[in-house]
């Protein structure tokens, strides 16, 4: 029996998803969606909350303030409740509407930028926004997802050592890329780790995290329009990046399974398979991290008007996407009005 008092006490570490059967590859999915925040970003919001209260930024009165499209401020805005604190969430129109509704019911102050950034997002905008609440008032504290080691560090004693501990052998990681925090985090696990494990980062088109060409993206989570100050590219070992039709059909892939996961995870997911089609063999064992579940997308990523509407007819009629390498279509994809 597990009895909890607030609901960052609770988190399952330690579920892992099979995907042989759905890719026809072996590739593990580790899932961490699987708490009161609904996303991985409870161990980075928990480490930060934890880290600013312990050397006194945070105490009574204070106000956190943070940057994000979704995922962590919804476990900002759940951590906040739990601890007596107002928080305010700067977001963008990209911000799923399941999102923007769970941070309010949780107490938050959700308020949205809408003028894009130089290059073409929305980061930099919000982050103006931040730093002007910040100085116009000594109550708001800023924890800066985006420079704040205790993002990282949070996976560093925790996700690293998970994964080894359940995959002992373990060739290759996959970790998708945003602030960078969770992929640092593990970067730097493994690389202290005498056995060698291959860290690929998986980053969405259009960020310019890996010096892609910066172009709009609609799916929030991954990618990004500023270089994450945390990234220390010498830790990773290969980078993949994914256009979000392929985010979507791996969403759907796996939703036609019975596995409803978001679009981070469908980023990480169809950016896995393709490492492994090119590098992996039967003998690799490979292990994605699935950053959050589905039920937040289903107004975006699962809802067919909305891709008819930004992928095309095509898309929202379930036609499926020609493998790149082959030119033949890699089985079901989306299927309209089914989710």
């Amino acid at each position: 029996m597990t009895v909890i008092s607030a609901p960052e006490q609770f988190n399952t570490d330690d579920l892992y998803v099979d995907l042989t059967g759905i890719l026809g590859r072996s590739l593990y999915l580790k899932c961490e969606g699987f708490n009161f925040a609904g996303s991985v970003k409870l161990k980075a919001a928990l480490g930060m909350v934890t880290d600013a209260e312990r050397v006194g930024l945070l105490r009574p009165g204070s106000i956190l303030v943070e940057s994000s499209s979704g995922n962590l401020g919804v476990a900002l805005a759940m951590i906040a409740a739990s601890r007596g604190y107002r928080f305010v969430c700067i977001t963008d129109p990209r911000c799923n509407p399941a999102t923007h509704r769970l941070m309010e019911a949780l107490g938050a102050d959700v308020r949205v930028v809408d003028t894009p950034d130089a290059a073409g997002g929305f980061l930099a905008t919000r982050i103006a926004l931040v730093r002007s609440l910040v100085d116009a008032d000594e109550r708001y504290v800023w924890l800066n997802q985006y420079a704040n080691p205790e993002n990282w560090g949070s996976h560093l004693v925790s996700t690293g050592p998970q994964i080894e501990a359940a995959f002992p052998d373990l060739d290759v990681v996959f970790v998708g890329a945003g602030t960078t925090g969770t992929l640092m985090g593990c970067a730097r696990y493994f690389r202290s780790r005498p056995r060698r494990v291959r860290v690929v980062a998986v980053d969405s088109a259009g960020s310019v995290t890996f010096g892609d060409r910066p172009t709009p993206r609609l799916i929030p989570g991954l990618g990004t329009s500023v270089r994450p100050a945390l990234l220390d590219e010498s830790f990773v070992d290969d980078v993949v990046h994914v256009s979000e039709p392929d985010t979507l059909d791996a969403c759907h892939r796996l939703a036609r399974r019975g596995f409803l996961f978001g679009g981070s995870t469908g980023t990480v997911v169809a950016g896995a398979a393709d490492w492994l089609r090119r590098h992996g063999d039967a003998g690799t064992t490979a292990v994605a991290l699935a950053p959050d579940m589905g039920e937040r997308y289903l107004d975006t990523v699962y809802r067919p008007s909305w891709l008819a509407e930004h992928f095309g007819a095509d898309a929202a009629a379930g036609v499926p996407r020609p493998r790149p390498e082959t030119g033949v279509a890699d089985g079901p994809a989306l299927v309209a009005g089914t989710y």
